[in-house]
């Protein structure tokens, strides 16, 4: 017997991908006090966001290249691209 799956209505998903795309963004933008400290001496790790920045760029190519373009995932994922080399290249010392 299979379970019946609850599905939920077109304004709870988009509500809750309203949400996921602010905290994607958030989540890169918290880059930055990372981004200062690597400016004034104090390296940061640069796997991480190397790893981010190369991750959004996929997602970002997936979202271009669909035949329907997914504007919400490429806005939720460009800020990483920029947030993600930039915090990359300044901890490098």
């Amino acid at each position: 017997m299979k379970k019946k799956i609850k599905s939920f209505d077109n304004k709870t998903v988009l509500t809750i991908g309203r949400i996921g795309s602010v905290l994607s963004v958030l989540m890169y933008v918290s880059y930055i006090p990372q981004i200062m400290n690597n400016l004034q001496g104090n390296y940061g790790n640069p796997i991480q966001p190397l790893v981010a920045a190369i991750n959004c760029l996929i997602w970002v190519l997936y979202a271009l290249l669909r035949e329907k373009k997914d504007w919400p995932l490429f806005v939720a994922n460009f800020p990483g691209i920029l947030f993600g080399l930039t915090t990359f290249i300044t901890s490098l010392h």
